[in-house]
């Protein structure tokens, strides 16, 4: 599986969110956004060589969905993130957000409540 570029992974946001959706659909969902219609279809098609949507045809306009899924793309780049940034040590991550101030406590005894219900 190919990492994607930011705006591949916006996109996909979109598509996973969507669940189907032609490039009319995506590009209203990307109000924020200014990018031309052709450029996101290109990106869109760009997609689908690197087999993460397919799409099927109605008549000259495609609906795209996605052939990858959402937990398995998070699973494998978050993993590559961990093993990269924080030498595969997940009380580093944990420790570098409660550094930053990104997790509070209160979010670390909901943590603590997953781990021991598994």
């Amino acid at each position: 599986m190919e990492k994607l570029t930011n705006k591949e992974e916006q996109i996909m946001q979109v598509i996973w969110k969507l669940e189907k959706a032609f490039v009319k659909d995506i590009m209203a969902e990307l109000t924020d956004e200014d990018i031309h219609y052709n450029t996101l279809s290109t990106i869109v098609r760009n997609l689908e060589e690197k087999k993460y949507v397919g799409y099927q045809a109605f008549g000259k306009t495609h609906q795209y969905f996605p052939l990858v899924k959402l937990t398995d793309y998070r699973n494998k780049f978050m993993t590559k993130a961990v093993d990269s940034f924080f030498e595969g040590s997940y009380l580093d991550v944990v420790s570098f957000f409660a550094k930053e101030e990104k997790i509070s406590a209160k979010d670390l005894e909901e943590i603590l409540k997953m781990i021991e219900k598994k």
